[in-house]
């Protein structure tokens, strides 16, 4: 992204969903160019491998497979259950330093997300982004899974993982719960917002901090 001139410096927004929603939050955290990160079902911490960034490494969130859970159908398993509490001192190595960034940041996930207690997870990180003073928005959403699955798509009733190599059950198979009404304006208008907020953006030169002015337009989206 340095050299690509197509990239603008101090202007650059990332989004990600489950597991890349939390390397969408760790590139926000240690990279000075992520002025916005859009978490999407994602937890705030570090899950199930370490993570290397920036010359950091942030190990796994402690968890227990022995509290997988079956459901109805035996061929499906509910892995909501299975991280260690989030409130134990020994857990905390395992956070992505979310509050040690000045990036604004969008947390959005459902209630009915049978693949880890996103809602659980995303309070905890608004939490200490709002303890340190930092811009952040949080959207949870009634009845909906981890996919957040939008308008007229067959539901989602299971995904294959590929880190358990397992099924995991995604939204309850009776509640087919709608896309979350106006979800996707609400991204549009918060990346739109969080990168042209202000004029001056800050940059990092042989650490200092530099102000230079910088503006950017936005081409209208009209159903692209």
């Amino acid at each position: 992204m340095d050299v690509d001139i197509k990239v603008k410096s101090m202007k650059i927004g990332v989004l990600g969903l489950s597991k890349g929603a939390d390397l969408a939050l760790a590139l926000a955290a240690f990279s000075p160019d992520i002025q916005a990160a859009v978490s999407i079902s994602g937890s705030g911490l570090n899950a199930f491998i370490p993570l290397k960034v920036k010359g950091h490494t942030i190990p796994p969130h402690p968890c227990d497979l022995r509290k997988i859970q079956f459901t109805d159908d035996l061929n499906i398993l509910n892995f909501s259950e299975i991280m260690d509490d989030l409130k134990d001192p020994s857990t905390w190595p395992s956070r992505i330093p979310v509050e040690k960034s000045l990036s604004k940041y969008l947390f959005i996930c459902g209630q009915d997300d049978k693949n880890w207690k996103s809602q659980m997870f995303c309070q905890e990180a608004v939490s200490r982004l709002q303890q340190k003073g930092r811009h952040v928005e949080f959207y949870c959403y009634p009845e909906a899974g981890h996919l957040l699955e939008p308008p007229y798509m067959p539901l989602c009733y299971i995904s294959f993982h590929k880190l358990s190599i397992e099924q995991m059950g995604n939204t309850a198979w009776i509640k087919i719960a709608p896309f979350p009404k106006g979800l996707s304006a609400r991204l549009l208008k918060y990346l739109k917002r969080g990168l042209e907020e202000s004029r001056y953006a800050k940059t990092w030169k042989e650490g200092q901090i530099v102000f230079k002015q910088n503006t950017i337009k936005f081409d209208k989206w009209a159903g692209r």
